[in-house]
């Protein structure tokens, strides 16, 4: 019922206003709507201050159109009553009577300052900056938007989280445009109140003498007060709604409101309440002052700021006492084994990159988290802690990335700076550089130029995103040395848990937890997520009953898997593949030989490297022409081909036909790897 209520009241209301513009109402009436006018402006005057971001009242320029068309309709409604019967009810009068006081000059003054304090200041400012707002917002959302792209492609937040980031930054855009709008509803409401309060003035002046038979006194005190009294009833919740738009368009996005905010901030500097209360003092002895009230406004922010002081050295106690202790300790053995551990992963930082690492909610460590958890869902395997540590020998803002103590990757990450890449950044002021994971060219430009490397077309990625995606390509293509026993002894508890025949048939009975180590980390090794482990080891149950050699298992693995292997490459619903000419296919085959490292090719070196150029040079006409190809072939050939095109052509996944066709994806033929000279053995 309530919900109901709710959803057909301002329906409703417009209609009301609507009809206020044509029937006439009672005074009684008129009373009311006025207060309810009054106390409503007041109302959405508290409900901006005390909101924490514009985007938590964003109906406010709907209700600000709906207030002007009500203070509108009370106008016509007014005008009617103060022309037709020379009076407009209870509020209008007192207004007016306490306005012009016995004074209709000081009155009339009064209510000129009024107006020309909501028109010329008020309002004139809150347009301004309304209009200023929604440029700068409309501006900066393709920056913004890119920002949202880079983060879920760094694994930094989740779909979902992008989804909603996204919804906001359209909703901000949307609410500054409506803002720009709705503030012209308030200047054309001054305009409005000013001509409507002359024409009550002039016309209910005309109309006392002529219709009334009023002496010119009598009609100018009667009007005069009238009209003074309905221009204050409508120009007091009109300059509160004014008041309310230059306090929405003005707040920015805090954790408090306004009040608290305020508070906070007035007295975070000592020094400032101190020499603004030793002014204060200072202007007691001028002669002529008011001694007593400068000196209690003196010692009221001497006060404030002694209390300042005195919370400032409690936080300080509370840090010292709760720190450890800083004094030296004797070195144990423990410490030193600590110090000789080589940690999985680790990311070392040069002295001026620490503030990374500052800890706040949106640093390095909370990215690298929510990197982990990405890994974890799309490849199956759980990333090791990252340790992060700075180095004094690291040249300044570098940073470089470790796997088992052996550097995996190095970039930089200047201060105060932010990484444009695009073409057009030869206008901008910056350190050029190659993007470490796609070897793209940017530039380091000051962050404070970030606006303008956006307006010039470029995508800008703040430092620590940079450092998170070259972690996260390290990682992933690290994957297969990150997996270590005990996570694999971890992973199968799992599967345990879920499917414990599965476990039972293949461990320890068929393979120790070392060789399926070994699958996994081949798996891995190829982009291959494990996250399926149920089926897995159902395969390998199998494929371990007819031999343990890794590269059949792997292939076991691989082809349980099905669907998974091509779905990852295919472009909107095709797999564009590059094939072997049957020939050299053939050749190949009969080359193919047994090896304690699994299967390879035993062909002369000079035809081996006539085939891999080939394969290189298929690989790029089919990029170049915007595809992303897989290199197929016969299933006995894969891993052997694979381990030859890995070291040449990395991020060249190579699938048997078998793989290929599984899950019947559309396929499309973008390149054939020939030779002239049929390969042999």
């Amino acid at each position: 019922m309530n919900r109901n209520v709710s959803r057909l009241a301002i329906p409703m209301g417009v209609v009301g206003i609507v009809l206020l513009l044509v029937v006439p109402i009672p005074t009684m009436l008129l009373d009311v709507l006025i207060i309810i006018n009054i106390v409503f402006a007041l109302l959405v005057l508290m409900t901006t201050m005390f909101v924490r971001k514009p985007l938590d009242f964003s109906v406010f320029p709907s209700l600000l159109l709906v207030a002007t068309l009500l203070r509108l309709g009370l106008n016509v409604a007014s005008t009617r009553l103060v022309l037709g019967q020379a009076h407009a009810g209870q509020v209008i009068q007192a207004f007016g009577e306490v306005t012009v006081s016995g004074n209709l000059i000081i009155g009339g003054v009064i209510f000129l300052i009024l107006v020309v304090i909501q028109f010329v200041v008020v309002t004139k400012g809150a347009e301004r900056v309304a209009e200023v707002g929604a440029r700068f917002t409309l501006d900066a959302m393709p920056g913004k938007q890119m920002a949202i792209d880079a983060d879920l492609n760094a694994g930094l937040i989740s779909d979902t989280e992008a989804r909603e980031r996204r919804a906001e930054v359209s909703a901000e855009a949307d609410f500054y445009g409506s803002m720009d709008g709705a503030s012209k509803f308030v200047k054309g409401d001054a305009i409005v109140g000013i001509i409507i309060i002359v024409i009550n003035l002039v016309g209910g002046i005309a109309i006392g003498m002529v219709q009334r038979g009023m002496s010119i006194a009598d009609a100018l005190h009667t009007y005069s007060l009238l009209s003074v009294g309905d221009g204050l009833v409508s120009q007091i919740p009109a300059l509160l709604m004014a008041v309310a738009t230059g306090m929405i368009v003005t707040r920015s996005n805090a954790s408090a409101d306004m009040g608290t905010t305020a508070a906070v901030q007035l007295t975070q500097s000592r020094p400032a309440l101190l020499v603004a209360g030793l002014a204060a003092i200072i202007m007691a002895v001028i002669p002529g002052m008011p001694v007593f009230l400068f000196l209690a406004v003196g010692a009221i922010l001497l006060l404030i700021g002694w209390r300042v002081k005195a919370a400032e050295d409690a936080a300080a106690a509370a840090a010292t006492a709760a720190s450890p202790d800083a004094g030296p300790r004797p070195e144990t053995t423990e410490d030193i084994i600590e110090q000789m551990r080589v940690h999985p992963l680790e990311i070392q930082l040069a002295t001026d990159l620490v503030d990374l690492a500052s800890g706040s909610a949106d640093d390095l460590l909370a990215r690298i988290r929510a990197l982990r958890h990405k890994i974890a869902m799309e490849l199956g395997v759980v990333v090791p802690p990252v340790r992060t540590r700075d180095h004094v020998e690291l040249p300044p803002s570098t940073y470089v990335i470790r796997i088992a103590g052996v550097e995996a990757g190095r970039g930089t990450a200047p201060a105060g700076r932010v990484l444009a890449l695009g073409e057009a950044l030869s206008g901008l002021p910056g350190t050029a550089t190659v993007e470490p994971v796609f070897g793209l060219a940017g530039k380091w430009v000051p962050a404070e130029m970030r606006h303008s490397a956006e307006m010039a077309g470029a995508t800008v990625i703040d430092r620590v995103s940079v450092l998170v995606t070259h972690l996260s390509a390290v990682v992933t293509a690290n994957a297969a040395r990150l997996l270590s026993r005990e996570d694999v002894r971890v992973l199968t508890e799992g599967v345990k848990e879920v499917s414990p025949s599965t476990v039972e048939d293949l461990v320890p009975g068929l393979l120790s937890l070392g060789e399926v180590q070994r699958v996994l980390q081949g798996l891995l090794g190829e982009q291959v997520p494990i996250n399926d482990l149920p089926r897995i080891y159902e395969a390998l149950s199998l494929a371990a009953k007819n031999g343990t050699e890794p590269e059949g298992l792997v292939e076991a693995a691989r082809a349980a898997l099905g669907p998974v292997l091509a779905d990852k490459h295919l472009e909107q619903g095709t797999l564009h593949v590059i094939m072997v000419d049957p020939l050299l296919e053939q050749g190949l085959l009969e080359g193919l030989r047994p090896s304690e490292l699994g299967t390879q090719i035993v062909v002369p070196p000079d035809r081996l490297e006539t085939f891999l150029a080939s394969v290189a040079d298929t690989a790029g006409v089919a990029e170049a022409a915007g595809h992303s190809p897989v290199l197929v072939c016969a299933p006995a050939l894969r891993p052997a081909i694979w381990r030859l095109v890995s070291g040449r052509m990395k991020g060249l996944p190579v699938l048997s036909y078998t793989e290929a066709t599984a899950g019947n994806p559309a396929i499309e033929t973008v390149g054939v790897v020939r030779d002239a000279q049929q390969i042999s053995a």
